[in-house]
């Protein structure tokens, strides 16, 4: 083949690609802006708890309508997960014409500090509940760890029969509890020493727990614990 062969294959070939890539573009664009293709509604497929609906609603709304295949779905899921509640948001179009949302609710486990909520995940967000809830406190981060030793503290101080209120982690990373019968339980640093401190603690003394409420319990020595009777 000689080269000015080659070279009116190669132009043609260029002229059908490029062709193509204009109809493609094209297509898109009007079947991104034809009236023949109406969003007609979003739909919440998800019954939620918390979450208030109303907000969830007036998200919706504020994105209805326009092009069924224009629809910012990206901008929808980004707005919805911003309502209080809302940890995670999906958003699929459903043909003809409707959008589905789906909502995962944070499940709260604990409060934060001074203010706001953690979730299962140790996540904190924002929004408010009336049931009572332990309060987790530490420093910046430590979030994930609180929650997580939160779940395996509360399994180890169930033959105690009283569950843990507070639970806080100072800023040297020293652990202390605090039971709903008022006692305080240093447990020192490193987590994993201090529930075997704590493991150690509760086989040795949960027959005589109730004696000791508001009792302030030191755990830190290698072979026992120390007892302080409040007054």
């Amino acid at each position: 083949m000689s080269g000015k062969a080659r070279l009116l294959r190669a132009t043609a070939g260029f002229v059908v690609g490029f062709a193509l890539l204009a109809f493609g573009a094209g297509s898109a664009y009007w079947l991104a802006h034809s009236p023949l293709f109406p969003l007609r509604a979003i739909e919440l497929c998800t019954s939620v708890a918390h979450a208030p609906r109303a907000d969830l609603e007036a998200v919706m709304a504020r994105h209805a309508g326009g092009n069924f295949f224009a629809a910012p779905i990206d901008e929808l899921r980004v707005a919805l997960e911003r309502v209080p509640w809302v940890r995670k948001a999906a958003v699929r179009r459903v043909w003809p014409h409707r959008l589905e949302v789906t909502i995962e609710e944070h499940v709260a486990l604990a409060r934060w500090g001074g203010e706001g909520l953690l979730n299962t995940y140790g996540e904190r967000f924002s929004g408010t509940a009336d049931a009572a809830l332990p309060h987790l406190s530490g420093p910046a981060g430590s979030e994930a760890e609180l929650a997580r030793r939160y779940l395996r503290f509360s399994e180890l101080v169930k033959p105690l029969a009283s569950p843990i209120e507070r639970l806080a982690l100072s800023a040297r990373h020293a652990w202390q509890i605090r039971l709903a019968n008022g006692i305080e339980l240093k447990l020192g640093r490193d987590a994993d020493a201090a529930e075997r401190r704590l493991s150690r603690f509760v086989d040795a003394y949960a027959p005589r727990a109730a004696a000791a409420a508001g009792a302030l319990i030191d755990l830190r020595y290698p072979n026992g614990f120390a007892v302080q009777v409040k007054g």
